[in-house]
């Protein structure tokens, strides 16, 4: 029978992928992760450990009926494990967090509590949380930077004499070996499968994964109708732009693309591959073009360059973020591919952070340091409130589109067919 069960914690760093890196590890062959949230980071690494997709389930951007849909449809392991945003509660007031995507679903959470300096305390934490919202999902605990089994011992029994509904499910210890010359992130890319191994060891060495097991409900979400725009196939090919540059792509936003066109071609812009003289769109998702490290592995690719250029002149191209960057005539002092008459510069204070609405009835989010420099008036206005503050996020010409926007393509098929020209 198929089971599920979401990591939280109060907040970030406080070791949620810690313990979801350790789980997709020890469930590899089968499990399937999920995001809550617009993460892209954390999908990534989901998928290097367990070499399965990571899916996101986000309530902002769709509906409940369609998360719950998505959530089915990708749902096709033994086990899914899903991580959470930041704290239990954070995003609620958007309608997007660990809280109302684990209550949704209704699917039991794991609390990752820091316990370090602390043992009495940290029941009192558990009861804040437990008590914020009495339909909680909250099951179980891990506790997080112990120094000893006899500090795991004075907190677990507090929490047992507090609480007659929540498993103490053991501990991770402090200083572990095998995380001091691991960053948990950008490093997981080239980590190898021995360490993944020992991280997964040490990190569930106190943890009783038969009891986690056994709090990890079997879900079988009712069966609802299909809750999007039907998606009818072209007979086109359509080009993705996927390497270290461009890399912020949902898993499902991909699936809609192979959905929607009779073929998809995957090019690697690091690699200097050039784009299909016989596509009719290019898709180029999010990442970094921006620092001088991401724009060392794509200032030489000259043919991937001339290839998308040649395509602008009659055919269609969709741009998110890194890609809009790439369009534009440089960021700073480093150049681009001048499609799109923008110059852009890199901030030390962020431009944009969290969801947005865009004025065509899109809602995404957004996450950059760049802003353009004198550019023209834009095609859409990105603003936090429908009736807030709004600044141009994206730019066209011919049929080239390039937006600060993230968002998710199943639900918002308009865009796709508009800009992909279907």
């Amino acid at each position: 029978m198929k089971k599920s069960l979401l990591i939280t914690a109060i907040a970030s760093n406080q070791g949620k992928t810690v313990l979801t890196t350790a789980l997709l590890y020890h469930f590899r062959n089968s499990v399937r992760p999920f995001k809550v949230g617009p993460d892209y980071i954390d999908p990534q690494f989901h998928e290097i450990i367990c070499k399965t997709p990571s899916i996101n389930l986000d309530t902002f951007i769709m509906n409940e009926n369609q998360v719950k849909w998505i959530y089915n449809n990708y749902a096709d392991k033994e086990i899914s494990i899903l991580e959470g945003v930041m704290g239990f509660y954070d995003g609620d007031d958007k309608g997007c967090s660990a809280y109302s995507v684990s209550k949704l679903l209704d699917i039991p959470t794991v609390l990752l509590l820091d316990g370090s300096g602390s043992y009495i305390t940290i029941s009192a934490v558990l009861k804040g949380l437990k008590t914020y919202k009495n339909d909680n999902t909250i099951k179980a605990v891990v506790l997080n930077k112990l120094s000893s089994n006899m500090h795991y011992m004075l907190i677990k029994n507090q929490i047992e004499k507090d609480f007659d509904d929540v498993e103490v499910l053991g501990y991770i210890g402090k200083n572990l070996k095998s995380l001091s010359s691991t960053h948990l992130g950008l490093d997981l890319k080239d980590a190898k499968e021995e360490v993944l191994e020992q991280i997964s060891k040490d990190v569930l060495e106190h943890i009783d994964i038969e009891k986690l097991v056994g709090i990890a409900t079997t879900n079988i979400q009712p069966k609802i109708n299909y809750p999007f725009e039907k998606i009818v196939k072209v007979d086109k090919k359509v080009a993705l732009i996927k390497d270290d540059n461009f890399s912020f792509v949902y898993q499902d936003n991909i699936e809609v693309l192979k959905e929607m066109f009779k073929e998809v071609v995957f090019v690697n812009a690091t690699k200097d591959e050039i784009i299909p003289t016989d596509c009719h769109a290019v898709f180029i998702p999010g990442g970094y073009v921006e620092t001088a490290t991401a724009y060392e592995k794509i200032k030489n690719s000259n043919t991937f360059k001339d290839s998308l250029i040649h395509h602008a002149k009659n055919k269609y191209i969709y741009a998110e973020c890194a890609g809009l960057l790439y369009l534009g005539n440089k960021v700073d002092s480093y150049s681009m591919s001048g499609i799109l008459n923008i110059d852009f510069e890199l901030k030390d204070k962020r431009s944009r952070l969290g969801y947005y609405y865009a004025n065509n009835d899109t809602k995404g989010h957004s996450f950059h340091y760049t802003k353009p420099i004198n550019a023209p008036d834009g095609l859409h206005l990105l603003s936090k409130r429908t009736s807030g503050k709004a600044e141009y996020g994206s730019w066209k010409t011919r049929n080239v589109m390039g937006t600060y926007l993230h968002t998710m393509f199943r639900n918002n098929l308009h865009t796709v067919k508009e800009y992909f020209g279907i």
